[in-house]
């Protein structure tokens, strides 16, 4: 019998709280609904990962809503000994739909934010050679720390900036917005002839080169110009 929606929901265990994001500057959270990344969208990236740069078409993955933190820290992950940063530009959506425009893509977009595409290199290696999912490798615990969400009405809708990333003082990794293959408004419509997006989406948009790995104790700064910071210990 379906659910009379007029009544409260009577659940058989306790609902999870729902998975939220800070805003810089507000006591309100973002609501996250789902969190799609998208892989090799910069250049430098896909040569160092071992593949072609010539834009193909783009391919994408999920994280868990509940794999994103904004506490500052990350804690190392088990069965893993090789553990990656990934910085990234995160693109947090207030309207949704399906087969949307590019020209009218940045539209659906309420803000955006610093964050990290934490990854278990060697598993997901592991599942690359064997043609499996990625979710062990990418979708853990914790894997997916984030700064607060700065709205688009205040920063506008970056296209170009700084991204980098230091360790413990020491300069990883270093791009910038205009040096993504796919830009925001292409995935948001690409994204959205596969998907009928939603409010709260959220859209982890790649790393540029430099990616490598972190051990417990190491200070993660990373900063995306006209967008914000954020700080993270491994732990």
């Amino acid at each position: 019998m379906p659910h009379d929606q007029s009544r409260p929901a009577d659940y058989v265990i306790a609902p999870a709280a729902p998975a939220a994001l800070p805003i810089d500057g507000s006591d309100q959270l973002f609501p996250v609904n789902r969190v799609f990344c998208i892989g090799r969208n910069y250049a430098a990236h896909a040569v160092e990962m071992g593949h072609d740069p010539d834009r193909e078409p783009p391919f994408f993955f999920f994280k868990s809503p509940a794999n994103l933190t904004s506490d500052g820290t990350f804690p190392y992950p088990p069965r893993s000994s090789d553990v990656h940063h990934e910085i990234e530009l995160v693109v947090a959506l207030s309207k949704g739909g399906t087969d949307i425009s590019s020209d009218t893509a940045l539209d659906h977009v309420w803000g955006y934010g610093v964050g990290l595409d934490m990854t278990r290199r060697d598993l997901q290696g592991e599942a690359k050679a064997m043609g499996r999912p990625w979710e062990v490798g990418k979708s853990f615990e914790k894997s997916g720390p984030c700064g607060p969400l700065v709205p688009a009405s205040r920063i506008g809708h970056p296209q170009a900036g700084a991204v980098t990333l230091d360790v413990n003082g020491e300069r990883r990794q270093t791009g910038d917005l205009n040096q993504m293959i796919w830009k925001v408004p292409e995935m948001i419509a690409e994204l959205s002839t596969f998907f009928d997006l939603q409010p709260g989406d959220v859209i982890m948009t790649g790393t540029p080169s430099g990616v490598g790995p972190v051990v417990r104790g190491d200070r993660m700064e990373a900063r995306i110009e006209g967008v914000g910071a954020l700080v993270v210990k491994v732990i």
